[in-house]
This record gives C-alpha cells, structure tokens and sequence, in this order.
C-alpha cells in the first residue's frame, strides 16, 4: 500500500541525509518511536484517548516476548462470555523491537482453547497476522473485537479454533499504543509477529509450552508479515518451533505494488503506508506535501480500512508541492533505498511455505506473489504458489484462509510438503 506513501515518506529522508544506511534519523527521539511511552504521530496530530492498557511503561523490557501486562479479553459479538466456556481470550501487552532494534512495546490478543488438545503432541500455536486494518488506535484488532463489529479477522480465525489450536492475533507497532502505525514495515511487521508467539507460550496459566509447534499466517499486509517472519525466525527468534508458514497474497515488492494502487479505489493504502514507512523511517514528510496533502495525511492518522472512501481514486500527484506522482519517485533516493529495504524475498525461509494469491487479485498483483515464490525458489526453499481465480482482492481471502488449514494440519501431524518450485515459471 504505497504508492504516495513511499513517496513522501522517502523524499524527506533524502534532505535529513538518511540515504543509504537507512540509520536512525538524527531527529529520532525517545518521544518519536512508536510503541513507546509519550510517542507522538508523524504528522503531530494528537491522537484520541486511549485505553490505560494501550499505555506502555516508561521502560519496555529488553527481551522480545517478554509479557508486560495481560487483561481478560472481552467481545462485542459476545458481551456474556459464553465463549468463555469453550476458550480463553487473553488481551496482552508484550515487548518486541522495531526496525531499530529499540525495545516498543506492542499489544495483541491470545486465544486458547478449553478442550484438551487430542492431536499429536502439543497443542499448536498459529501467529496470526492480520490484514489491513487502517492506521488509528482505535483500528486496533483488540479493540475491534471488544468495542465494534468491524474486526473482519474475528471470523477467519475461528477455523483454527474448532481444530483446537490456540491463535496469537497482533495489533502491530503503534496500532493501539502511542506514535504512527508503521505500516507495510518489513521487519517491524516480522518481529510483532514472532514475539507474541514468544508471549503466548510464556504467558502466565497457559497450557503451550516451549515445545509448542507453531504455524504462521496472514493475507495481504499479514501476508507481507508472515513472509517476512518466515525470513527472519531462523535469526531472530530461533526457538520458535515453526513448522510452516502460509503468506496470501504478500505484498512483497512495494513498487509494483505502488504502481497498481495510485488513483485506484483502494488509493487510501498509499495513504496508510506514507504514514507508515514514515514513521519506521523517522522522515519529515510536511516539506513534501502541499496544503492538501498535509490535511489528508493528519486526517488518515485516525482512518480505518472502512475508511477508504475517503481516498478513492485519488492520485498522488495531488497531494505533492511538485506535482508529481509518487510512482516518479520510487527510482530516486532516499526512495529506492526504503522501498529496496522492505522488499520480501531476498532471505531463504527454512519452513515450507506456501503463497495463496488470487490471479484477479485487483490490490496486490499476482506478479508479485510468484514473483516472491521464486525468489524463494532460487534460493533453495520449499515453496509451493497456490493460485486460485476468484474474482478481486477480498475475494482472495476465502481461498487463503481455507487451504491453510488442510496446510497446518500436514505440518502439525510432521508431513512435508512436496515442494513446488519445478511448477513456478
């Protein structure tokens, strides 16, 4: 999601002369990181109250996953508890690291099932990463589920459920805690994903444990996620017991992505992920903009996927001081750097993974996601593309969704998967 959002989130970089290393900005403060107490949005726009849970400590423990604080998690759908009976829902606020490598403190929801599990070892565990929920606090997927009827993702992940697995669902950095989302962030995304599996097996009553085999989801900016922890789990977080992962429709190369977006109906994504790449990457981006960008900017702080109306068919062209689209951009720096540094592919999982991605995907091409599965092939992995033909993006969740769970059962029971690479061309 990103075409004006790569674009004046990388613009400014070039004038703090924050190029090619893609360091921390000089102008990065303790009150600039998102997740962190006294965080402020890229645009300065204040953000409306917030829970006390969403607050973070003035110091965020130094080890990912480790659990700060959890509540009893409560539903919309269900204001009596009678879920109760069946699972735990678990609202917690655990410790994770953002691009940096600075301590952020990120918030999600744990779900665990009452019934004794009756599969082969363990009780599985499914990080799951969730799609494109806008860039407020009040988008958060926890907050969704307790406060409206809006968290789509709810329903998904009740497959997993009846099959007896326990579900670790992330907000992300910054959505729900203080500061900007950093949207469509490669390695933030990865890391929120990997340290709530870490905070679900460490959390206090819980049945999971360390020999816990875990399985990785997500569609769309999920999927990026998930594709991108499958990369950095052998590294970052290499006692995670992964088994496999399933990455639907990941937006793995944002330029491609970018091009499709601008002047779509789905034009709010770039908005989103200006915002959010700005915020990971600590650029200026009020310089960039002309009057009207900079309302729509501070007023996409507070947008929800819902939202998208606002922005629909919007080119970035006008949103610039220079008038020109953000796809004219991408080739410059700092913008090729930031756009290079997120691109998914470059890294050998060492799971089986598996690309769900809907040829009549109108958001992320399918380019992209085969594009992704051989990357991966060329480097060795074991990749299977699942291409399905239902008709656009949404579309394409239903098919993602479905096959995952025929996938985690195999790598659960401890079958390989075939690999697939000999029939990516």
């Amino acid at each position: 999601m990103t075409s004006r959002v790569l674009r004046r989130t990388l613009v400014p970089l070039a004038a703090l002369g924050l190029l090619a290393s893609l360091a921390a900005p000089a102008s990065a403060g303790p009150d600039s990181v998102p997740g962190t107490a006294g965080a402020t949005t890229v645009t300065d726009t204040p953000e409306p109250a917030r829970p006390a849970f969403y607050e973070p400590p003035a110091s965020v423990p130094g080890t990912p996953g480790t659990v700060i604080r959890t509540e009893p998690a409560t539903f919309f759908i269900d204001p009596l508890g009678l879920s109760d009976l069946s699972l735990t829902a678990t609202r917690v606020m655990y410790s994770s690291r953002d691009r940096l490598d600075r301590p952020i403190a990120v918030t999600g929801t744990v779900f665990e099932p009452k019934t004794p599990w009756v599969g082969l070892g363990a009780r599985p565990l499914i990080s799951y990463a969730v799609g494109t929920q806008g860039m407020g606090d009040r988008c958060a997927p926890s907050r969704q589920m307790a406060e409206t009827l809006t968290e789509y993702e709810h329903y998904l992940l009740k497959g997993y459920l009846v099959r007896g697995y326990a579900v670790a669902l992330t907000d992300y950095q910054g959505l729900g805690t203080p500061g900007t989302h950093t949207y469509v962030n490669r390695v933030a995304q990865a890391r929120a994903v990997l340290d709530i599996a870490r905070a679900a097996l460490r959390r206090s009553g819980t049945s999971l444990t360390a020999s816990t085999p875990v399985g990785l989801y997500g569609y769309s900016q999920g999927g990026g996620a998930t594709a991108a922890a499958a990369e950095l789990a052998p590294a970052y977080a290499p006692e995670l017991r992964i088994k496999g992962a399933l990455a639907g429709a990941p937006p793995a190369d944002l330029t491609k992505v970018a091009a499709n977006l601008d002047g779509s109906l789905y034009a709010e994504f770039f908005n989103f992920a200006l915002l959010g790449l700005s915020a990971g990457y600590g650029v200026d981006i009020d310089s960039y903009l002309n009057d009207r960008g900079r309302a729509v900017a501070a007023a996409t702080e507070n947008h929800c996927v819902f939202d998208l109306a606002s922005a629909a068919f919007q080119n970035s062209s006008t949103l610039t001081r220079d008038g020109r689209p953000l796809t004219a951009y991408l080739a410059e720096e700092p913008f090729a750097s930031i756009v290079a540094d997120n691109r998914i592919g470059r890294i050998k999982p060492a799971v089986p993974v598996l690309i769900s991605h809907s040829g009549l995907d109108d958001v992320i091409p399918y380019a992209v996601g085969r594009q992704l599965a051989k990357d991966w092939c060329a480097k060795g992995a074991n990749v299977r593309l699942s291409t399905n033909v239902v008709p656009l993006h949404v579309g394409g969740v239903a098919p993602s969704s479905t096959e995952s769970y025929a996938f985690f059962e195999a790598r659960f029971a401890g079958l390989p998967q075939v690999n697939g690479c000999w029939a990516i061309w």
